[in-house]
């Protein structure tokens, strides 16, 4: 199972300046719990955007640049690569950036989206792809309320590709 999962506003906005655009720590404290143990597959300037290898997790870097290495990460310069390398997990995450996110979906390679929907627009530089509901149908929908630690509503959401 191939599992594209991130936060999402309503305009599709993922981030600005290669960061996040909000603190949700209900979306951080989820994204630990489903992506730990497991491969997650980004892009070299989202792993940059984040720093150092998240703990319990298998990070697979995906960058054009032949020499780049960090300790701790696997490092692979395509999308396939990293499936490939990830194979025998029985759920990898695709974790951004918004250019992964395009190439997994336009390629075919995602099962599952696993997205928090967050009810705002914002000024962003980077867009997440839209969901074709065509080819994807929402499976689940929890929603959540603004709250002291949570600034904005939002909602987590799953989609299964049709048959």
């Amino acid at each position: 199972m191939i599992t594209l999962i991130a936060a999402i506003a309503t305009n599709n906005a993922l981030g600005k300046d290669n960061d996040l655009i909000w603190h949700l720590p209900a979306d951080l404290k989820r994204f630990k719990k489903v992506t730990s143990g497991h491969h997650i597959l980004m892009g070299r300037n989202t792993f940059e955007s984040i720093g150092k290898p998240l703990p319990n997790r298998t990070a697979v870097i995906i960058t054009r640049n032949k020499d780049y290495v960090f300790e701790g990460c696997l490092v692979v310069n395509s999308i396939e690569k990293a499936i490939e390398v990830a194979k025998e997990d029985t759920e990898v995450f695709i974790i951004g950036g918004a250019q992964v996110y395009q190439q997994a979906m336009a390629l075919d390679l995602v099962d599952q989206l696993d997205i928090t929907l967050v009810h705002k627009a914002f000024d962003a530089d980077v867009f997440f792809p839209e969901i074709d509901l065509k080819v994807w149908e929402e499976t689940a929908r929890e929603d959540c309320k603004s709250d002291e630690n949570n600034k904005y509503d939002y909602s987590f959401l799953t989609y299964k590709k049709r048959t």
